[in-house]
C-alpha cells in the first residue's frame, strides 16, 4: 500500500522510535469482527449456535473476531439480526459510553448504525434512542440496520447538529459523537480512505468537528456524558480538539477514564497543551492490538449549570410532546382499541405483545415508543419510532419492522425453518413457499430461522406469499 508522503512524514515525527513498527502493521492483514445483538439473543446462547470460529474482542463483552473466509453477511442469522458486522476497534466507543436502560441517548453521526444498535441493546427497549445522520443516502442504511436489529425505541433523523439543538436543548443523558474525520486509522482496512485523504485532511475535518461539539454541548443535560471518537491519528482531530472544547467550556467538563484492555493505550498528553490528562482517553494503534486505528474520549458535564442551579432530572424538553395527528397513552389492550381497533385486533390475535407506552399515527401509518419525546417539528424524520404497520383497504397491514423486532414467542402464527434449509434460503431470496402442515390458519404468518424471526408471509390457499422486502433480499 502506498501511503501519502505528507501523512508518512507527519506520522514519523509523531511516532518517533515506534514509527517502524507502526509502518510494518500495514503489511499485515486486517481483522474482521461481529458483535452479538443482545436484543435478540444472549452472547452465551449465540456461541452455542454460532457457525463461525470466533475469538473474543478484549474491549467489549459482546464482540468477536471471525475468520475472513466465514462471510457472516450471507448467513440466515445475519438476516435474523442476531449480530452486527463491525470492525473490532469500532466496538470500543459503544462499549464504554455506559448507556443504561431508560436513558435518552443521541447518536449524532450514526450511519450506518453500528454504534446505534450497540447502544440500543444496552437500553434494552427502555428509554429513547435518537439516531441522526446528515447524509440522506446514508440514513437509508441506518434505518435498515436499526430495524434489522429489532430496535423498538428509536427515532431516526436526517439533520444538521445545529437544527437538532433547537429541538433537543438539554435533553440527552448520553451523546455519541463518532465525528467525521480524515480516516487515517482506516487506511489498512479501506484503500479508498487513502485516496480520499487528500480531499478530507485534518484541517477541513477539525473545523466540522469543532462546530459539531458546540451544538452537542447545548443538547446534553448537566451530569450527562459525551463519547467523542474518530478513526484517525491526527492530534488536531483528537487530543487538541478535546482540549479546545474543554478550554471553551472551562470547568464544565471532566475527562473520564476509559478502561485499557487488549493493547489499548491512553491518549498522548504531550501532543496537546498539557492542561488535561489525556491518559484517561484511549488510542487504538494497529501495531499494538488486533484492530484498526481509533481515538476515544469520554467527557462528563458538571451537574451544576452555568447559573449555579441544579437541573431537575426531567428537562423542559419533555414538556414539548410530538405533534401527531393522533396519539394515545397505552397501558392496556383497551387503550390500544381506543386508539385504533384494527391495530389492536391484529396485535391481540397474532401476537403476545404488551404495547405499553405511546402509540401514535401519521397518515395511515402507526408507530409506538416506550415514552414521549420532544416536538420534531421542522426536522427531517426518516423513522418515527417502532413502525407497526398501516391501515390498508382490507384492514391492518403489519410492517416488516414489526415482524423482525418480535421474538419467536411473541408470534402466535409462525413457521420455523433450520438455518441450512432450502426453505429458509428460498424465503430470503423472496421466493414463494409451499404450505406446510405446521403453518396453521390463513393470514399473516411469521417466518423464523432456528427460533428467530425473519419476516412475514401470508398464507393463501396452499401457498405462502413471500412478504420479505425486495431491498433486503439475499442475492443468489
Amino acid at each position: 500500500m502506498k501511503l501519502p508522503e505528507e501523512f508518512v512524514n507527519k506520522m514519523q515525527g509523531l511516532m518517533g522510535d515506534e514509527f517502524d513498527s507502526y509502518l510494518e502493521s500495514y503489511k499485515k492483514p486486517r481483522f474482521y469482527g461481529l458483535r452479538v445483538n443482545t436484543l435478540k439473543i444472549s452472547v452465551e446462547d449465540f456461541l452455542k449456535i454460532s457457525p463461525f470460529q470466533l475469538e473474543p474482542v478484549p474491549w467489549t463483552t459482546d464482540g468477536f473476531y471471525y475468520r475472513e473466509g466465514d462471510n457472516p453477511g450471507r448467513h440466515p442469522y445475519y438476516y435474523a439480526g442476531l449480530y452486527y458486522i463491525q470492525e473490532p476497534s469500532a466496538m470500543l466507543p459503544g462499549a464504554v459510553i455506559g448507556v443504561r436502560p431508560g436513558e435518552r441517548v443521541l447518536d449524532l453521526c450514526a450511519a450506518p448504525g453500528g454504534k446505534s444498535v450497540q447502544m440500543a441493546a444496552q437500553l434494552n427497549g427502555q428509554g429513547l434512542l435518537v439516531s441522526n445522520d446528515i447524509n440522506a443516502d446514508r440514513v437509508k442504511a441506518l434505518v435498515k440496520n436499526i430495524e434489522l436489529c429489532g430496535v423498538r425505541n428509536a427515532i431516526v433523523l436526517n439533520e444538521s447538529p445545529h437544527k437538532l439543538a433547537r429541538n433537543f436543548e438539554g435533553f440527552f443523558d448520553r451523546i455519541m459523537v463518532d465525528a467525521p474525520c480524515s480516516g487515517e486509522g482506516m487506511f489498512r482496512k479501506d484503500e479508498d480512505a487513502v485516496k480520499s485523504w487528500e480531499k478530507f485532511k485534518c484541517e477541513k475535518c477539525s473545523s466540522m468537528q469543532w462546530d459539531i461539539l458546540q451544538e452537542v454541548d447545548k443538547m446534553l443535560r448537566p451530569g450527562g456524558v459525551i463519547l467523542y471518537s474518530t478513526c484517525t491519528f491526527s492530534p488536531e482531530e483528537d487530543e487538541l480538539m478535546i482540549e479546545g472544547f474543554m478550554d471553551a467550556h472551562r470547568g464544565e467538563y471532566e475527562l473520564l477514564e476509559i478502561p485499557k484492555a487488549g493493547g489499548i493505550e491512553g491518549g498522548r498528553s504531550e501532543w496537546a497543551g498539557g492542561r488535561y490528562d489525556f491518559s484517561r482517553a484511549a488510542r487504538l494503534w494497529p501495531h499494538r492490538l488486533n484492530g484498526e486505528g481509533h481515538f476515544a474520549a469520554l467527557l462528563r458535564k458538571q451537574e451544576i449549570n452555568k447559573k449555579g442551579v441544579e437541573n431537575e432530572e426531567d428537562t423542559p424538553a419533555d414538556s414539548r410532546p410530538i405533534k401527531w395527528e393522533k396519539s394515545y397513552s397505552v397501558e392496556t389492550m383497551e387503550d390500544l382499541r381506543n386508539f385504533n381497533r384494527e391495530l389492536a385486533e391484529f396485535i391481540h390475535e397474532s401476537t403476545t405483545l404488551d404495547l405499553k407506552g405511546v402509540a401514535f399515527q401519521k397518515g395511515n401509518n402507526f408507530y409506538h415508543l416506550p415514552r414521549a419525546c420532544p416536538d420534531l417539528a421542522g426536522l427531517k424524520v426518516a423513522k418515527f419510532g417502532w413502525y407497526l404497520g398501516e391501515n390498508g383497504p382490507k384492514g391492518f397491514v403489519p410492517s416488516h419492522s414489526l415482524a423482525v423486532s418480535m421474538k419467536y414467542e411473541e408470534m402466535k402464527r409462525k413457521i420455523n425453518f433450520a438455518a441450512g434449509s432450502r426453505e429458509a434460503n428460498s424465503y430470503l431470496k423472496g421466493e414463494t413457499l409451499t404450505e406446510s402442515e405446521e403453518s396453521g390458519e390463513r393470514g399473516y404468518t411469521g417466518i423464523c430461522v432456528d427460533g428467530h424471526t425473519l419476516g412475514w408471509a401470508k398464507q393463501t390457499g396452499d401457498m405462502l406469499k413471500n412478504l420479505y422486502p425486495k431491498g433486503w433480499r439475499k442475492m443468489a
